[in-house]
């Protein structure tokens, strides 16, 4: 029997951001073969009809735009709730997020904080972008930062998923560490990562950060992108997100709301690491 087809769902709220998210969801689900559901979450049981109406709409202009069949399910609820439950449900079959920001600028400079809120709690990963899509085939070069802890495994699925069905090259990036002991550790995710794209036969390269610090690295990162025009950086979201965080920002909100407007995939760490194999063997 054939597998039912995965789908991509896109975050919408009928702004330009949701639309920028939509074509790279188009983009990415060209060459995955995925569906496409936009969700869109109402405040009021009161206003689901209207959205209803107003999201059938919505499908047939971009029917009739961009030629594209896109499904869409409206929701009432908290949307730092709703969004990641119904990824997160396997009968929705969905294969990841797509979310659109407005970045860091003025009175959005919360927003990196909003979208971890939104990305807490979901087994599936969201791809947060600000910007349309580069007008080009496919996701070229994925950046994959190195560090010391052991949730550097959880994203290599995922670097595996995406080397695999995008052609994309990985660009392995380390990050400096003093200390000998995270040093070590450092080396074995690196060698770890190095293992299983040679095994899977995808392209990589390794690079070094020269800054220290956890911003110093953010931004020697995020200029390394711009340098080799990066499709997507991939990272691990905090393992225990605090109301601290949300106020405040977790160390990924500079990366998610990033100034060079890259998209960013978030993966969030699970306490069960079982289902690496699905993507990394074989």
């Amino acid at each position: 029997m054939e597998q039912e087809r995965k789908s991509i769902m896109v975050t919408w709220d009928f702004s330009a951001v949701s639309y920028n998210a939509l074509r790279h969801a188009i983009k990415l689900a060209h060459i995955l073969k995925n569906d496409i559901i936009l969700f869109h979450i109402v405040n009021e049981p009161s206003e689901e009809e209207g959205a209803t109406k107003r999201m059938a709409e919505t499908a047939e202009e971009i029917k009739k735009d961009l030629g594209e069949d896109v499904g869409y399910f409206v929701h009432y609820g908290n949307i730092f709730k709703e969004i990641a439950d119904y990824a997160s449900k396997e009968e929705n079959n969905i294969n990841f997020v797509v979310m659109g920001t407005h970045g860091m600028k003025g009175g959005q400079k919360l927003f990196g904080s909003w979208a971890l809120k939104v990305i807490a709690g979901s087994t599936v990963p969201f791809i947060v972008v600000q910007d349309q899509p580069p007008d080009k085939d496919r996701y070229t070069d994925i950046v994959f930062p190195i560090d010391f802890k052991s949730e550097n495994k959880e994203k290599l699925q995922w670097a595996i998923f995406l080397g695999k069905y995008l052609n994309s090259k990985i660009h392995l990036y380390k990050a400096p560490v003093l200390d000998k002991n995270l040093q070590k550790k450092v080396n074995v995710n690196l060698n770890f990562a190095i293992r299983f794209l040679i095994q899977n036969n995808i392209e990589y390269e390794i690079h070094s950060s020269s800054k220290s610090g956890s911003t110093g690295y953010q931004k020697d990162l995020v200029a390394f992108c711009k340098k080799i025009n990066a499709d997507l950086i991939l990272i691990t979201t905090t393992k225990h997100i605090t109301k601290f965080d949300y106020i405040f920002g977790a160390k990924e909100q500079m990366l998610i709301a990033n100034s060079e407007k890259i998209p960013v995939m978030c993966v969030n760490p699970k306490s069960n690491f079982a289902k690496v194999g699905q993507f990394m063997y074989g």
